[in-house]
């Protein structure tokens, strides 16, 4: 059989990877629970519960790579430790068997909080909470005897992108003229990754056996101001720059006592209160790929929303 490409999971990130593929002329199988998936004639879906090393064994069987896309069912430690460890056990098992690299995009989470850009060579060693099962899964991978490469990036954008702080919480409330409120201050420079890019940087890491067993940066355009972000997104929409208001973390805190995702969005907060900024460089010349133009990249973001709203 001829190889073809494994994407666990089909949500943004996972969807990209396969659809960038399909496009390049490479067959692709997504596995998700309930057999969803982009739509595209060199995309196969198939119903698999990527925990059930049996049925992952199979659906893996004969792949080149395996982009590990799957996420949690729900945004908070207990439930990444519950769901994301067993799966990640298993997908690493059953590629090994048919001697598949698998490709993981990754946070920033398990840099915890870092005073200056974040590069490659800096320890990644947080401990509590959310960030640190991020360090538990890339401690797992690296332990592995299945070959592996992390491809990390910031919060993301783009085409297909919802659950994000620059999905569905901000784009549409641009676009419709309302208040825009976000998390923490207004003015910090934090990297924003596109997430085409991210599944370019992923795509590029399976097929160069030089980048495996190696932590890269998605490539990751100029950080910008959560400010700045929004004027953009509303002059590419040609509408009003909308007013903002920012929520402090101390509002969240108070809120998390009595309402649990609350809390895990707390957290995270200090991402958005001080720079928060993600060096691609390096990883850039290491995968000779550049981050999309910004101003085409939010461009490309609001067609898309806009396209979801006819």
């Amino acid at each position: 059989m001829d190889q073809f490409h494994v994407v666990t999971g089909a949500g943004p990130v996972g969807s990209t990877v396969a659809l960038q593929l399909a496009d390049q002329g490479q067959r692709v199988r997504v596995l998700t629970r309930p057999g969803s998936g982009p739509d595209h004639p060199l995309v196969e879906r198939r119903r698999v519960d990527a925990s059930q090393i049996a049925e992952l064994t199979d659906a893996v069987a004969g792949a080149s790579a395996v982009h590990h896309c799957a996420h949690g069912s729900r945004y908070d430690a207990r439930t990444w430790r519950a769901e994301l460890i067993p799966a990640e056990r298993s997908v690493l098992e059953a590629a090994g068997r048919t001697g598949a690299v698998v490709v993981f995009p990754e946070s920033l989470y398990a840099y915890g909080a870092v005073d200056g850009p974040m590069t490659e060579d800096l320890p990644r060693t947080a401990t509590a909470g959310k960030p640190g099962v991020r360090t538990e899964l890339l401690r797992a991978r690296e332990a592995s005897s299945t070959s592996t490469v992390s491809v990390a990036a910031s919060d993301f954008f783009g085409p297909l992108v919802r659950s994000s702080h620059a999905g569905e919480r901000m784009v549409p409330t641009i676009l419709a003229g309302r208040t825009m409120r976000v998390l923490g201050s207004l003015d910090q420079p934090h990297s924003f990754t596109y997430v085409p890019d991210l599944a370019a940087a992923m795509i590029r890491a399976a097929a160069e056996r030089s980048l495996w067993n190696s932590f890269l940066h998605a490539p990751t355009a100029a950080p910008v101001t959560q400010r700045e972000l929004i004027a953009a997104f509303a002059v590419a929409g040609g509408v009003p720059v909308p007013r903002v208001r920012a929520i402090s973390p101390g509002v969240l805190r108070a809120v998390g006592v009595v309402h649990r995702d609350t809390r895990e969005l707390a957290e995270m907060s200090f991402q958005f209160t001080a720079p928060f900024v993600l060096d691609s460089r390096r990883s850039e010349e290491r995968l000779g790929l550049k981050p999309t133009d910004f101003d085409v990249a939010v461009q490309e973001t609001v067609d898309w929303w806009r396209s979801q709203q006819a």
